[in-house]
């Protein structure tokens, strides 16, 4: 596992801050949002790539492809395969598949300013291929010269389990040995956040950060952005273009789906972490698939990693992803935070507030995107 995170790139430090039940969100400092009716997010701070990226590219590169890089080099790294011991193994049937919902949005943005103000000729040669969603995907295979399949899947914040689902395909259909996998995002600038304010997606509680995220709470009135990347099945509802289906149909479908491909029933599932992003619609639409699938049994906790970390968009799945190799690893759940005043229609353990023991059976990860991208990845201990 590798990770880039509002808690930093340590996969146990990050963790621990989620099982401490501490928020991410703060006040936007990186540039002045003082004009926007949101003025906060999961904001990443004091991010190095040293050691990682040499300082000339780093300084080029859009925080998108660093932190794509940073997250798939620390997780070789983490799976034995950092440095010299990637040379061990057959670099021809080693993939990378590492998606992202929007792209290099800074350097996109910097380069149709420069087209405006001074015109083309002042446009950086880098603005196409360091905004291009694909290029967290190629740059790493490029430096590390992996020649197996290598994309990447765009379908916004569904993006990370889509990227697991066909990497496990290519090892599957026998086309590589090893697949890089995840998503990254680094989409908290002016026009990102304009643009989900122009959504209305976004809450505008500004005077209490911390306590906005909070999914199947009655105060809920809008996610939080968040960035960061994380690099370890699936419908698309075609319902609307931002709203699910009330009756969860379409993710209903899918969490099947994706325990049938993996030979798995739901009575073996006791645990859910939950696309759970804290908008009005969302939140319920998505526990109203999960009751159609399970019964609403004392044993399935489900949990929402953006109550802490906001929403990542296209590197959620991979963040979240992580959360739950951790839960199985350590046998602790992380809490869901800003649980005051709960829906009452959510008859599930919501793990709230406070971090629970839980031995976990099987777990699935749940992450949808606007266009009706509905995903499910199945986690579950290896057993040799």
């Amino acid at each position: 596992m590798g990770l880039v995170s509002v808690f930093g790139s340590d996969t146990d430090k990050y963790y621990d801050k989620l099982l401490e039940g501490v928020s991410g969100v703060a006040p936007i400092d990186r540039f002045d949002a003082s004009q926007f009716p949101t003025k906060f997010a999961a904001q990443i701070r004091d991010f190095s790539a040293k050691g990682y990226i040499d300082g000339k590219n780093d300084r080029r590169l859009d925080d998108c492809l660093r932190y794509g890089i940073v997250g798939g080099k620390k997780a070789l790294e983490h799976a034995g395969l950092g440095g010299e011991n990637l040379d061990k193994v057959d670099k021809q049937r080693v993939g990378v598949l590492v998606g992202s919902g929007m792209g290099g949005l800074s350097v996109f943005s910097d380069g149709v300013q420069s087209l405006i103000e001074r015109g083309y000729r002042k446009i950086t040669p880098f603005f196409i291929p360091y905004s291009i969603t694909n290029m967290a995907s190629a740059m790493l295979a490029i430096e590390l010269g992996l020649m197996g399949p290598n994309y990447s899947i765009s379908t916004a914040c569904a993006t990370s389990n889509y990227c697991f689902y066909a990497a496990g395909n290519s090892i599957r259909r026998g086309e590589a040995d090893i697949m890089i996998a995840g998503g990254t995002e680094a989409a908290i600038i002016p026009v990102g956040l304009g643009g989900f304010v122009a959504c209305r997606a976004l809450s505008q509680r500004n005077d209490e950060p911390q306590t906005v995220s909070r999914p199947w709470d009655k105060g809920r009135e809008g996610f939080v952005m968040g960035e960061g990347a994380g690099v370890l099945v699936l419908t698309c509802d075609a319902h609307h273009m931002t709203d699910p289906r009330a009756d969860g149909l379409g993710v209903s479908t899918c969490i099947e789906k994706s325990l049938e491909d993996a030979g798995l029933s739901p009575e073996e599932v006791n645990y859910i972490n939950a696309h759970a992003t804290s908008t009005v619609v969302g939140d319920l639409a998505e526990i109203n698939a999960i009751k159609k699938v399970f019964s609403e049994s004392s044993d399935i906790k489900i949990n929402a990693t953006k109550s802490m970390i906001g929403h990542c968009l296209g590197a959620a799945g991979g963040m979240e992803a992580i959360a739950v190799i951790k839960a199985i690893t350590t046998g602790w759940l992380h809490p869901t935070i800003n649980q005051f005043d709960p829906e009452p229609s959510v008859n599930f353990d919501r793990v709230a507030n406070v971090k629970k023991q839980h031995e976990v059976n099987v777990a699935i990860s749940n992450s949808f995107g606007f266009g009706g991208h509905n995903s499910v990845v199945v986690f579950a201990p290896y057993n040799p």
